[in-house]
């Protein structure tokens, strides 16, 4: 366990480890980021070459004087001594040859998009897979990587993961894990997942490969990076889901549908706002899961049986009309921003204004015209017969005149972050790395993200030693700030995040590396490489030899087009990682 760092001068960056056990003390006028006086005699200043360790200390100073604009907003507390701030400086002009850089990009199969949104990458061909494949793709099937909804307590969890290897390309992907006793025959599952595998829509999440392994049962997909519908309608904290965007929604998935039918898999099992993914572009797609049933049983609805279509209660049945149905449930989430049962439901329809339904979030930002054709469709969706219900063709021409504002971009209605060209990755780093150090090498922010938000506070354990006496108010409004700073970053909020993570900073007398790591990446995720390689800094003054200080600095200094330096931070975070692990594992 780490020691309180009262009395511990922050080190350099870049040289932690060879040093995290001598004893520095700060000169009166340092700044927090100056290099340390150490104990020892040594009276002569020297000077390193930057390819050194301790000469990339000082290179890094002189990069944040000549880079960073004034300070990160605090100076770094440690303990309850805080070091003075420095004065702020102002930002120099770039220098002529070091042209604006691109952002890095939310996409996770990193494929250039415009700024209109252009279409993403088409899918690859569909194939099958090992399980070492998918088991180095997943990290292990690391409980770090799991998306689905539930969580581990999911009966079949779905994981993120990153193709390796010259045929994977990097590609992001989710791999859809089956329990034990699911598809107990293995060429009924293979002949299944290539039956869905042979389909490919824009607007649908495809099936790219499938993997049978003795008892194993594994999918894989297209890797949608923004969540899903469930996540923003039922869960949001800072925006709703515009009307025009829920019109989006609805005609997508119809359309995904529509296709589907056409393609002679009309049958969709459990249909529901979990399964409508967002893709980098933040637009909507349908995911390819739901054409598979989920286990041998042929049960075909996991939900709670008041969404279920009522034939499939009679005879366990699942038909085009059961899906219709289901798509109703749908379009009832969209109008009213929550879950409600399909007959009490079609009971305020009956019964209500339209205005009953409706999620008071939109009050006055959609048409009545508009809202009431939703409501109209939705009743006839959720029809007891199904006979009585429109088919998907129906629906497609019902909604397409909707679509009013199809000149703006998803990402921009949806309020996730723009999309944008991929920059050049850094060299391959000498060491295996870790699914945080696989994401670092390639860029990709979504699965950082995801990573930091799985991890949580994991690694700040021992950082601070608080007595009763340091619980004040001000230590509460300091952790009140963190926390709204953690729901900011869970939500990708990240303006917001860094200005409560800046909060916490500067009101405290509580170090954490994990909020200058978090807000490392918002300053990334906003395009400011500058603060961003600033606090992967900070994060490893606070924890000299911990990896993740390191891979941010070097996602940081890979933006920049400091690539050579990048590739040094990977490889020293990932000998830090092997260290550690060899550490627990013991001789």
């Amino acid at each position: 366990m780490r020691k309180n760092q009262t009395k511990t001068k922050p080190v350099e960056p870049g040289g932690g480890r060879a040093r995290e056990k001598e004893q520095v003390t700060k000169p009166a006028s340092s700044s927090p980021l100056s290099s340390p006086t150490r104990t020892s005699a040594q009276t002569q200043p020297t000077h390193h070459h930057p390819r050194t360790r301790r000469g990339r200390s000082e290179y890094f100073s002189k990069l944040l004087s000549s880079h960073c604009m004034g300070c990160c907003g605090s100076s770094l507390r440690v303990g309850s001594h805080a070091p003075e701030k420095p004065p702020r400086r102002a930002r120099p002009p770039p220098p002529p040859h070091h042209p604006r850089r691109p952002s890095f990009t939310l996409n996770a199969h990193q494929a250039a998009a415009s700024s209109s949104a252009a279409s993403a990458a088409p899918a690859p061909a569909f194939a099958e897979f090992s399980l070492a494949e998918l088991r180095e793709a997943t990290g292990g099937f690391a409980a770090a990587n799991i998306v689905s909804e539930s969580g581990e307590k999911a009966p079949n969890l779905v994981y993120r993961g990153r193709l390796q290897g010259a045929g994977g390309g990097g590609r992001a992907i989710a791999v859809k894990k089956f329990g034990k006793l699911a598809w107990p025959d293995p060429k009924q599952f293979a002949e299944e997942a290539r039956g869905v595998g042979k389909l490919r829509h824009r607007r649908m999440a495809n099936l790219i490969g499938y993997c049978c392994d003795g008892d194993e049962r594994l999918l894989v997909a297209e890797f949608m990076p923004n969540d899903t519908l469930a996540k923003h309608l039922f869960h949001w904290e800072n925006k709703a889901i515009e009307w025009a965007m829920r019109l989006r929604v609805a005609y997508n998935i119809a359309e995904a549908l529509e296709y589907c039918s056409n393609e002679e898999r009309p049958l969709y099992h459990d249909l529901n706002a979990y399964r409508v993914l967002f893709d980098e572009n933040g637009d909507p797609r349908l995911s390819c899961f739901g054409l598979m049933k989920n286990s041998r049983d042929g049960k075909s609805y996991s939900t709670n049986l008041a969404y279920t279509p009522p034939e499939y209660l009679r005879n366990g049945r699942v038909t085009p009309e059961s899906v219709v149905f289901s798509f109703g449930t749908i379009l009832i989430d969209l109008l009213s921003g929550k879950r409600i049962p399909p007959t009490h439901a079609l009971d305020m329809i009956r019964s209500r204004s339209i205005q009953a339904i409706m999620e008071t979030n939109l009050e006055g930002k959609y048409s009545i015209e508009e809202a009431t054709t939703l409501v109209d469709l939705a009743s006839k969706c959720l029809q007891y017969e199904p006979r009585d219900r429109p088919d998907i063709k129906k629906l497609v021409s019902i909604l397409q005149p909707l679509q009013t504002k199809s000149e703006v971009p998803s990402y921009v209605m949806l309020g996730v972050p723009k999309p944008e060209e991929v920059p050049k990755a850094p060299p391959a780093p000498q060491h295996p790395l870790s699914p945080m150090g696989e994401a670092c090498s390639r860029m990709d922010l979504t699965a950082i993200h995801q990573i930091l938000v799985s991890t949580h506070y994991r690694d700040d354990e021992g950082t601070n030693e608080l007595s009763f006496q340091e619980w004040t108010q001000q230590m509460r409004d300091m952790l009140d700030a963190r926390k709204r700073g953690d729901f900011a970053f869970r939500d990708k909020n990240f303006k917001q995040a860094i200005d409560c993570y800046t909060q916490f900073v500067d009101v405290g007398t509580m170090v954490s590396p994990t909020v200058y790591a978090r807000r490392s990446l918002c300053h990334l995720m906003c395009d400011q490489p500058d603060a961003a390689l600033r606090d992967a800094m900070q994060a490893q003054c606070v924890y000299p030899d911990w990896p993740t200080a390191f891979y941010m600095q070097a996602v940081a200094l890979s933006k920049l087009n400091m690539q050579s330096d990048s590739l040094d931070m990977l490889n020293e975070a990932s000998q830090l990682e092997e260290k550690r692990q060899k550490s627990i594992k013991g001789p």
